[in-house]
């Protein structure tokens, strides 16, 4: 199958959601994704959603650890019945400071956790379909309760896909257990996603008879692009800090040590602890950000990404928001590259 690609649906006006969903479809996008940073990550789905009718829709990533199961899966389902089977519920794990002193919310054992969550979620879409008798009771999570009041019903698409997002092995075995899908971090090379992460979630998948190859991978690319030399170098210096201010977290240091700079992501961590994000760019070299991001002009990088990854993932996303000033001729040459077949 062609390669799928994506795009980022965020830092927009409520009241331009829409819109700019239309401009994604009309680009030729397969799907749109939001991040719970700033924003709820289901609000602007709900606008986009009743404004488009073909590109799907999704999360990358809602906090799992912030939300119930219950919660979570009454939200989602919400969205697929409005999306009309376009939803895609990509949830994540934060990190352990996040959940405990932003959301106040328990967080041992995270991977073991996350996997009693999306079983236990996936219980509740079982009930809200086929008004299964609820009885689930997972290591952290039960779903013992239900009556008509409180359940939504059926829908004309049940098959909600839930992926879920890591870095380590363990989360990609953890997705493998039990998830549809895997998001990989931006901060990847394909060494990375060919060495660790594919073989972990594939591990995973192995203890319930199914392998890699029925999960759905995607990931985010940082793509430094411009109309002219001026603008890419721009470009690269902003993909130069994502990759700094990423790397500065302990749980994104395996992709350094992957690439032989296991030292840089120590070095990071403690000028970030000193305030010194400004200076923590120019210790990115060359070399790593040739390896993460993909350079070069539009018209030129979407064959770049096909080579890159095409039988690596299933599905890419172009990682920065696209202006809604952009002609949708440009864009649409680009994505037709990317899903080109070989």
């Amino acid at each position: 199958m062609a390669l799928k690609i994506d795009c980022q649906l965020r830092g927009l006006d409520f009241r331009e959601v829409g819109q700019h969903a239309r401009l994604m479809e009309d680009m030729g996008f397969d799907a749109a994704w939001t991040f719970e940073a700033g924003q709820d990550a289901f609000t602007p789905l709900t606008l986009a959603a009743a404004a488009t009718e073909k590109i799907h829709l999704g999360t990358n990533i809602a906090v799992a650890f912030g939300r119930s199961p219950f919660s979570m899966a009454q939200t989602a389902w919400d969205m697929q019945k409005l999306s009309r089977g376009r939803m895609h519920l990509g949830v994540g794990t934060q990190v352990r400071a996040h959940i405990e002193r932003r959301f106040s919310m328990p967080f041992d054992r995270p991977a073991a956790r996350i996997t009693d969550y999306i079983r236990c979620m996936k219980a509740i879409f079982d009930t809200f379909q086929n008004d299964t008798k609820p009885d689930y009771r997972g290591e952290f999570y039960q779903f013992t309760l239900m009556n008509p009041f409180f359940n939504p019903g059926p829908v004309d698409n049940p098959d909600l896909p839930v992926y879920l997002a890591g870095v380590n092995p363990r989360m990609c075995r953890a997705a493998g257990e039990v998830a549809d899908g895997f998001h990989a971090h931006p901060i990847h090379t394909v060494g990375y996603l060919k060495d660790v992460v594919k073989p972990a979630i594939d591990e995973g998948a192995k203890t319930r008879g199914k392998s890699v190859d029925d999960l759905e991978v995607q990931t985010m690319v940082l793509i430094a692009s411009g109309d002219t030399q001026a603008e890419i170098d721009k470009a690269v210096e902003d993909v130069r800090f994502q990759i700094s201010f990423y790397g500065s977290t302990p749980n994104y240091r395996p992709v350094l040590e992957h690439m032989g700079y296991g030292d840089l992501g120590k070095e990071l961590s403690q000028m970030m602890r000193s305030g010194q994000m400004k200076e923590m760019p120019k210790k990115i070299p060359d070399a790593i950000v040739e390896q993460v991001a993909v350079i070069g002009k539009l018209s030129e990088v979407g064959k770049v990404v096909r080579e890159r990854y095409e039988g690596v993932l299933d599905r890419v996303a172009y990682y920065y928001p696209i202006p809604a000033d952009q002609p949708v001729e440009k864009w649409k040459a680009f994505t037709d590259e990317v899903k080109r077949a070989a």
